[in-house]
């Protein structure tokens, strides 16, 4: 059994000129026979279609009902990681697919980023479409672990939509004693440097779940403080041994 223990928090803002927040994060974790199993995500709703915030949070939802019913059973059975990442390929597929048909009902689009991560067993699982972010920070350095899906650093070329269906990015790696892992929307990340968000969220330094609460709101409201204009979401996640 891997007794690891997390130091997590999340932080979600409006903003403060976006009329609605399109942002939905997810934060689930629970103690089982094989230890800790974690799942997080940020998902962007697109402002530039309808219902932003709509997709958003169905697809949070749908993680949060995968991670119930599908995840635990998986794990108890020791199932491989392909297995794993195959279910919840299939999980995105039939989201897109729902969202195609409410969208047909409804003759709009709709459409919202994905970037979600499970954890158990030392062993983090990602799944990711658009341009919100996955870091992992290890000591000093900070690597993200997502691609941007975007053209021109703002129109998205892969998104949970319902108007085509993208096949998502993938990673897999170890989260070992000490690292720290950042899920962020892109409202979060755009008006900070890379070094700064390293500074700030070293896991080094954060050592409980309110400091984390706080750094998180430090960094939001510097990039509102820049000037930013849309939602602000993060998820932080620290192995603490």
């Amino acid at each position: 059994m891997y007794n690891v223990r997390y130091l997590t928090n999340v932080y979600w803002n409006r903003g403060r000129e976006a009329e609605k927040n399109q942002d939905s994060v997810l934060l689930q974790q629970v103690l089982t026979g094989r230890g800790r199993v974690l799942l997080a995500a940020v998902c962007d709703g697109m402002g530039g279609l309808s219902r932003g915030e709509a997709a958003s949070g169905y697809a949070a939802e749908q993680f949060r009902d995968w991670f119930y019913t599908e995840l635990f059973a998986m794990i108890r059975k020791d199932k491989r990681y392909w297995v794993i990442r195959r279910s919840l390929d299939r999980l995105v597929f039939h989201m897109q697919e729902q969202m195609k048909r409410y969208a047909a009902q409804e003759e709009i689009s709709l459409g919202t980023t994905m970037t979600a991560l499970a954890v158990w067993e030392r062993t983090w699982l990602l799944w990711h479409l658009g341009d919100s972010r996955a870091y992992r920070l290890r000591g000093q350095r900070m690597e993200q672990l997502t691609e941007d899906h975007a053209q021109d650093g703002r129109k998205l070329t892969k998104c949970l939509c319902s108007f085509d269906y993208f096949t998502p990015q993938h990673g897999i790696g170890v989260l070992k004693p000490g690292d720290g892992i950042l899920l962020c929307t892109d409202g979060f990340r755009r008006r900070i440097a890379s070094e700064e968000l390293q500074g700030v969220m070293n896991p080094r330094e954060l050592t409980g779940e309110e400091q984390i609460g706080r750094r998180l709101k430090e960094i939001g409201e510097t990039c509102m403080k820049r000037g930013e204009a849309d939602n602000l979401s993060a998820v932080y996640i620290k192995a603490a041994g």
